[in-house]
């Protein structure tokens, strides 16, 4: 079997991607929604949702039923959501590949949500907030992209705000939504692995039986590129370690500039030898974990250097980071740190899709979000062609001091000397 991409009668695309080095099959399916599709009353639905999906259908009435045919044969299975979509996987040995496809299939069409089950969940979400921000580490772009992008609702919570879990959202809302967006012109099937010989008839008996509505999802708010006049937030609290993120606006997934960001970002903070890495913590020790990273949405994008430090020392951290910014502009990079930076990137491309579960949602993801899939081949050959000229234009365009934002979580109230840092 060849990689292909088929077209049910309903619409919905299903993707195959054959591997022949696994006995592991891979079954993902894709949604395109998420929190910026919802409205501030409804914030935190596609998540809130995603939990319920397994709560039970009409053949698999608890979610022990589920489960327990699933860890039964050693399957790994979850759902994640993200602000413009929600996933369902199941990863499983490929003689079982059936039950993956049945019990897939049959939570996403099938799923019961009783009123008992979505009671008991609120408190679950509830903690599931509660745990992110507990932890700095994961908390901290939330409150940078609330920060660069408010009041659009990429920047909302993926969580959504606790009134709205434990007291806003009823269930009649919970099943519009359902139908409103879990429909095949929203939905892409992604199977990538060992695959069966008669597992594309199964997945197209399955999945044909999910209906179109008539209307179609309304398209989100769109991001403006206008940045409010708050360059720093902040979040209080009694911490040793103190963490930074600083960063600004970038480029959308279908930008021709995203490869030479991506290229360096690698330079600058992707790894143990990059520049932030070295300044900021093997010359100077003034944090153990320094990195930067590139974020594309279909409409915005932006890249954020992560950091958590010694919080006697942050003013003079943030200067050394503003300094390698700075140093960018002016420069640019070598072109030995271009060469690596290409090699870091490219193998990490390699690495990336040795797995079925990468390959299924590198394939899908691109799929449902732009309508195209570029290959690793395709990938790669963009970040070989990269240059010092294409680096130093991308660093003078996004690395003014006016595009800055700054967000940390530590025992700070006045924002105003790191305000006085930005200017």
């Amino acid at each position: 079997m060849k990689s292909s991409i088929q077209t049910l009668p309903n619409g919905l695309k299903v993707m195959y991607y054959p591997m022949a080095s696994t006995q592991a099959l891979t079954a993902l399916v894709l949604v395109r929604t998420g929190s910026r599709y919802e409205t501030p009353h409804t914030n935190g639905i596609s998540h809130f949702l995603e939990h319920l999906m397994f709560k039970g259908t009409k053949r698999r009435p608890e979610a022990l039923d589920i489960t327990r045919e699933l860890d039964g044969v050693g399957a790994e299975y979850n759902a994640f959501t993200t602000k413009d979509h929600t996933g369902f996987y199941v990863k499983i040995d490929a003689h079982h590949s059936a039950l993956a496809v049945d019990i897939l299939s049959d939570i996403l069409l099938n799923s019961l949500m009783p009123q008992v089950e979505i009671d008991k969940e609120r408190t679950v979400v509830v903690e599931e907030i509660n745990m992110y921000e507990d932890n700095p580490t994961m908390s901290i772009d939330d409150i940078f992209e609330q920060l660069l992008y408010q009041p659009n609702s990429l920047g909302w919570l993926i969580s959504g705000p606790r009134e709205n879990i434990l007291k806003n959202i009823k269930r009649e809302d919970i099943v519009a939504y359902y139908r409103h967006w879990y429909q095949p012109r929203h939905m892409i099937v992604a199977l990538a692995g060992h695959i069966p010989a008669n597992l594309p008839k199964m997945v197209t008996r399955v999945f044909s039986v999910l209906e179109q509505e008539k209307k179609t999802g309304k398209p989100f708010p769109r991001w403006n590129g206008k940045m409010s006049k708050q360059r720093i937030a902040l979040k209080w609290k009694e911490t040793e370690q103190v963490h930074l993120a600083l960063g600004c606006p970038a480029y959308a997934q279908n930008d021709k500039r995203l490869p030479a960001l991506r290229v360096l970002s690698a330079i600058l903070g992707g790894n143990m030898s990059s520049r932030l890495f070295v300044s900021v913590r093997e010359k100077r020790g003034l944090a153990y974990m320094v990195r930067s990273g590139v974020t594309a949405y279909q409409d915005a994008g932006n890249m954020m250097i992560h950091a958590g430090l010694d919080k006697s020392r942050i003013h003079e951290a943030i200067k050394v980071i503003l300094d390698e910014l700075r140093a960018l502009r002016q420069t640019g990079v070598s072109a030995e740190e271009l060469v690596r930076g290409k090699e870091f990137l490219v193998g990490k491309v390699a690495l990336q899709l040795e797995d079925s579960s990468a390959i299924a949602q590198w394939y899908g993801t691109q799929q449902l979000l732009r309508g195209s899939a570029k290959t690793p081949e395709q990938v790669t050959k963009e970040i070989r062609a990269v240059t010092q000229a294409q680096i130093l234009k991308v660093s003078n365009e996004l690395f003014q001091q006016k595009n800055l934002r700054m967000a940390i979580i530590g025992p700070y109230k006045d924002s105003k000397p790191f305000e006085k840092m930005l200017e």
